[in-house]
C-alpha cells in the first residue's frame, strides 16, 4: 500500500469542497488515513514550497496558500501517487483532462482546489510536514 499526500486548497475550503473532494477521492479507492484542517503562516507556506523558491510564481502561490483555511489528508493505495495526480488533473484546470478534480472544480492556474505530491520520496516529506511524529506526540503530565 502506498501513500501520497493530498490538500484541499483555501479556494476549495472557502467554496466548501471538503466533502466532495473527499467523496470522490474514496469513490476512486483511496482510504483516507489522517486528515486536519489547519492554516499555514507564510514561513510554513516557504518552507513548504521551498522547491519553487526563486520561481516567478512562489511569493504569490505562498500567499494564496496563507489566505485561508487548507485540509491535508494522507491517502492510501495501491500506486496511490499516480493514481491521484490522474484523479486531479493538470496544474492548469483548463488544460486538466474531463472528469479531473481541477478540471471539475479549479478556478485556474493557481486557484486549482489541490495539490498533491508529485512521486513517492516527496510524499513522504510532505506527509511528514504535517502528519510529522512531533505533531502527534501524546502530552506529558
Amino acid at each position: 500500500m502506498e501513500r501520497t499526500l493530498l490538500i484541499v486548497k483555501p479556494d476549495a475550503t472557502a467554496r466548501n469542497l471538503i466533502g466532495e473532494i473527499v467523496r470522490r477521492v474514496e469513490c476512486s479507492g483511496f482510504t483516507v488515513e489522517q486528515i486536519t484542517k489547519t492554516r499555514l503562516g507564510m514561513e510554513q507556506a516557504r518552507r513548504f514550497y521551498a522547491v519553487h523558491e526563486g520561481k516567478p510564481f512562489f511569493a504569490g502561490l505562498c500567499s494564496y496558500m496563507c489566505s485561508g483555511p487548507i485540509v491535508p489528508m494522507v491517502l492510501a493505495k495501491e500506486n496511490a501517487v499516480s493514481d491521484l495526480r490522474a484523479l486531479i488533473g493538470a496544474t492548469d484546470p483548463r488544460r486538466a483532462a474531463c472528469g479531473t478534480l481541477r478540471y471539475d472544480i479549479g478556478e485556474d492556474n493557481q486557484r486549482n482546489s489541490v495539490h498533491a505530491s508529485d512521486a513517492p520520496e516527496s510524499a513522504e516529506i510532505e506527509i511528514a510536514f504535517f502528519f510529522g511524529r512531533e505533531q502527534h506526540a501524546a502530552p506529558s503530565h
